[in-house]
């Protein structure tokens, strides 16, 4: 891919053309987007609180797609984020704040990590912030045996997908800490405060453990699901990672972030954000344009999906090996120096 990535991308600068007539925000979408996906989670809602006096198991299932919807809100409000979703940049912080209570994450300390990450993505010089943790595989062996064990139980899946998504949304989400910025702090505050108005105006209408047994599988879910997300957009086989001196962004954005090829349905429900490649390259285009902006241009058609079930065996990668310029698992290292 690097022969594709430096004579069309970094060499003619053609995708920055390409790309203008899709950072243009469309009002009447934008809405629809917002229609289609929180009232049919309001309506999800509505059928969970109805399915507690049949059975807890219709409850957990109904809290899927429930899920998804909530997956296809944080969408928007990443996309708010990026100041893409609206021209208004009052607007896109207006609806981002909203949503950010419903997805229980602060906009503002988030999207400003989130803003690093794009800027440094693929950098092994400026790793650490808004990313999951990636170490080389010389790193890795410099470490000492206690060091060694937490990074193996850092990028364990089964950890990191359940004890690491509920530490995040449920606690690292409602904390501040010194790096943060004022306005971080504040918008910390004000989504706990949203929160917590939210549970007690739930709470007294349908009961606090109604309210619980309905909002925890749900944000669980979507959570954990958007972690995966958030993981196989930069944690693949071949996946672009260098340093500074070397480190260009539009071949970052194009090599360092996945083609998800998902299911129609699921690609719907995920607001597009497989199509990772494009939204790196410009975070300003909206998630409805990101699709088209991928099939209506020549040299995106080049880069290799990574299909649904292809995308699980990357959970088996947990190193940068800077020789090969590629994830290897700790199998894989084990076998290099037995």
């Amino acid at each position: 891919m690097n022969s594709i990535i430096e004579n069309k991308v970094e060499n003619d600068r053609s995708w920055e053309k390409i790309i203008m007539k899709y950072n243009r925000p469309d009002l009447r979408k934008s809405i629809w987007q917002i229609l289609n996906t929180f009232v049919p989670y309001v309506i999800m809602w509505y059928l969970m609180v109805q399915s507690l006096q049949v059975s807890y198991w219709l409850t957990l299932l109904l809290a899927v797609p429930a899920s998804g919807f909530l997956i296809r809100l944080f969408i928007i409000f990443h996309d708010c984020g990026h100041y893409s979703f609206f021209k208004s940049k009052k607007a896109n912080d207006i609806i981002g704040k909203i949503i950010g209570v419903l997805v229980l994450t602060p906009y503002s300390h988030w999207h400003n990590n989130h803003r690093i990450h794009h800027a440094t993505s693929g950098d092994l010089d400026k790793r650490g912030i808004g990313d999951v943790w990636t170490l080389t595989v010389d790193e890795y062996l410099a470490l000492s045996k206690k060091d060694r064990l937490f990074y193996r139980l850092y990028r364990n899946p089964f950890l990191m997908f359940t004890v690491g998504s509920v530490y995040f949304v449920l606690f690292s989400n409602r904390i501040t800490h010194k790096r943060m910025s004022p306005a971080g702090k504040k918008n910390v505050y004000l989504t706990n405060i949203g929160l917590l108005i939210l549970a007690t105006v739930l709470g007294f209408t349908i009961g606090l453990k109604a309210f619980l047994m309905i909002q925890l599988p749900i944000i669980i879910f979507a959570h954990t699901a958007g972690l995966w997300l958030f993981y196989v957009q930069h944690q693949f086989d071949d996946v672009y990672w260098d340093h500074t001196s070397d480190w260009a962004y539009a071949t970052a954005a194009v090599e360092g972030s996945s083609f998800l090829k998902l299911p129609r349905i699921l690609q719907w429900f995920t607001g597009n954000i497989g199509f990772h490649h494009v939204h790196h390259l410009s975070s300003r285009i909206p998630n409805y344009n990101l699709a088209r902006c991928h099939y209506e241009n020549e040299f995106f058609t080049r880069i290799k999906p990574l299909t649904f079930f292809a995308s699980f065996k990357t959970l088996n990668l947990r190193l940068w090996d800077e020789a090969a310029r590629r994830m290897i698992s700790f199998r894989k290292l084990s076998l290099m120096h037995s």
